[in-house]
């Protein structure tokens, strides 16, 4: 394994980071997994605009950036909020809002939905992905490139 001096694609590269939304709250971090986060560079394993930022970085280089929504998890798209009935979730659940619940799709995949509203009869679910139409903020330090094997 060669260890190299600069990122780019194609190099595996581990990194620790914590994304926050524009007031500071925290929504991930590789402290949180308790590992630094390993990818290789230019593979689209992750959002094309963090990905784009270790590009040239350097070991122990630290950087920030801003991903507005286009470049990250997209708008929030009022299409995708939909009233299902009540009887759709099970009656021994509490369901609040804010609360995020996981829908299985007919394919047999499960997604989570946060819920916006309910009322006795209609439950109103956010399909969007959590962080739609927010701004992230990424705080990357390079720790390790080398060459994919």
């Amino acid at each position: 394994m060669i260890h190299l001096d600069v990122v780019k694609k194609g190099n595996k590269v581990k990194v620790e980071y914590i994304g926050s939304l524009e007031d500071g709250t925290v929504f991930d971090s590789s402290e949180r997994h308790n590992q630094p986060l390993e990818f290789i560079v230019g593979a689209g394993q992750l959002l094309k605009g963090f990905d784009d930022a270790v590009v040239g970085m350097k070991i122990g280089e630290e950087k920030e950036i801003r991903l507005p929504p286009d470049e990250a998890y997209g708008p929030h798209n009022p299409e995708f909020v939909k009233d299902m009935p009540r009887d759709c979730f099970p009656e021994d659940q509490e369901i609040q809002p804010n609360m995020m619940y996981m829908v299985s799709l007919q394919n047999g995949r499960q997604i989570p939905v946060r819920i916006s509203k309910v009322s006795e009869d209609i439950v109103t679910a956010d399909l969007n992905p959590p962080l739609a139409g927010k701004t992230l903020v990424f705080k990357i330090k390079l720790l390790q490139i080398s060459e994919e094997n």
